[in-house]
């Protein structure tokens, strides 16, 4: 399925470091660069630039981006070094029949050594999410050589995307194509899935609390309020006391100094969580609200006696607040009843689902969320865990890419005989036109 071009593709895409300011605010990222080989191999097979620019400021300041995005927004530069790319391909069809293929090629931070060894990639972004933005277009190509036609049928977009990593969530870069129109009656988001379709994404909020109290020297611990055994109790009695159902909550960085001769009177604690739907997105903000207040008259009563700990414990509420990084963002729902043809369309891909019992995962897929006569899958080769993505290692066997374009060439194909039974829909917007006017 992938031939000598497209591991020169993918070599090159590894090698160029595409950490966005999120997750590298020293590093300088090659998107751009990145993009235009990707897109100078796609119009091998036929792809031309239909949008490739950097986000408008005014998306990055709309009251649910994440806090991150906005502060970083405030220096030009940010977004300028974020740009997304849309190819196109086929007939100028109406929505019904256009698929729309979302890959993100910024990665997280930590550019590793780039090599092949045997029949394995190794570098960042190898499973996620360069490589499958390899082996999506060999599975294109493989399509259309094996039903010529197709092509004259069917419109293919691709979204090449950046934005995804860092905490954005979508928000300065899959978010303004998709309501620039630039979608489908069928999207597929590549990400690692173990060649299974995914059909819903979690939505994440992510909580800080954070503790303004007073420093002290370590030959008066009393003097002042430790930060950091407040915060550590905290993040003990959170992850106790909140039940995630079917949600998730990760606990993660915890910080107030790395000094050893001085008490930290100022830090932070991050809660990030997952959910499904918007009511359960609710009930975990509430948990949180409500736990922490729980937490703070625990570690009162607990320390008030201590007298080391006293001061912390008396002003622990005075000196501890809540804030919200992230919250008000989409969760997608599965559509299959929604969409009765989905599950049949994957269904004559050969396509697995993925198990109704195993959690899903967060991904810009929730940006067609609420998208009338659509249906939106997740899926890609390897896995978040197996492949070490986001970690030292991270890897991508070949085997692995090639089942994935060959899910790409047998979906496109079962969309290309299936029908779709409602009536057509206005046809996609020219190719000049920007995003949500409300955004300009």
């Amino acid at each position: 399925m992938l031939t000598a071009a497209d591991h020169r593709l993918l070599l090159d895409l590894l090698a160029l470091p595409t950490a966005g300011p999120l997750e590298e605010p020293a590093g300088t990222p090659r998107l751009w660069a990145a993009q235009r080989r990707y897109a100078e191999a796609a119009a091998e097979s036929g792809f031309t630039v239909l949008h490739h620019a950097a986000p408008q400021r005014a998306w990055a300041e709309l009251p649910d981006v994440p806090l991150p995005v906005r502060a970083a927004a405030a220096d030009p530069a940010f977004l300028a070094e974020q740009p997304s790319l849309v190819l196109q391909s086929g007939p100028a069809s109406a929505r019904e029949r256009t698929v729309m293929f979302n890959v993100h090629l910024d990665t997280v931070a930590g550019q590793q050594p780039v090599h092949r060894t045997g029949g394995t990639y190794y570098g960042r972004g190898a499973v996620d999410a360069k490589g499958p933005a390899v082996a999506l277009l060999a599975g294109i190509r493989a399509a259309r050589a094996e039903r010529p036609g197709l092509a004259d049928r069917t419109r293919v977009l691709v979204q090449a995307v950046a934005g995804e990593e860092g905490g954005a969530l979508g928000t300065i870069g899959t978010r303004p194509l998709v309501a620039a129109g630039h979608y489908g009656r069928l999207n597929v988001f590549c990400e690692p899935t173990g060649n299974r379709a995914l059909t819903r994404s979690t939505a994440a909020m992510t909580a800080r609390i954070e503790v303004a109290g007073q420093d002290a020297v370590d030959d008066r611990p009393a003097a002042g309020h430790n930060a950091t055994v407040l915060l550590g109790f905290l993040a003990q009695h959170l992850a106790g006391s909140i039940n995630p159902g079917p949600g998730r909550l990760c606990v993660a960085g915890l910080h107030t100094g790395h000094l050893h001769n001085r008490v930290y009177g100022q830090g932070e604690l991050l809660l990030n969580l997952a959910y499904p739907d918007p009511a359960t997105a609710e009930r975990l903000e509430r948990a949180v609200v409500e736990g922490l207040a729980a937490g703070l008259a625990a570690f009162a009563e607990r320390f008030a006696a201590n007298p080391l700990l006293a001061r912390t414990a008396v002003d622990a509420a005075a000196i501890t607040r809540l804030r919200w990084l992230k919250r008000g963002l989409p969760a997608l729902t599965d559509p299959a009843a929604e969409q009765p043809w989905l599950p049949r369309l994957l269904a004559a891909a050969r396509i697995p689902r993925w198990p109704a019992e195993e959690p899903g995962f967060t991904c810009d897929a929730i940006w067609l969320a609420d998208r009338p006569d659509t249906a939106t899958v997740v899926l890609g080769p390897g896995s978040l865990e197996d492949n070490n993505a986001h970690a030292d290692g991270e890897f991508v066997h070949v085997h692995e890419l090639a089942a994935f374009a060959r899910s790409v060439a047998d979906l496109l194909l079962a969309f290309d005989a299936e029908r779709p039974a409602s009536p057509p829909s206005p046809r996609l917007p020219h190719p000049t036109q920007e995003a949500n006017p409300a955004c300009r």
